[in-house]
């Protein structure tokens, strides 16, 4: 739990810095960066279970 509140704190502090610089936000649209954060995390999954699989067969 500790680790998800810091993320978010760096988060928060990067954001607002790039806000306060006027530069772009370093993150895709809110809705692409969801289901791109969650794609990579899926995929992670799928291949450790993949892998699990083919070892045991």
């Amino acid at each position: 739990m500790k680790e998800l509140i810091l993320s978010v704190i760096a988060g928060m502090i990067i954001g607002m810095s790039f806000k306060f610089l006027k530069l772009p936000l370093p993150a895709p649209p809110v809705m692409a960066g969801v289901l791109g954060v969650f794609g990579v995390y899926f995929g992670g999954v799928v291949f450790d279970w993949l892998a699990k699989l083919i070892q045991q067969g």
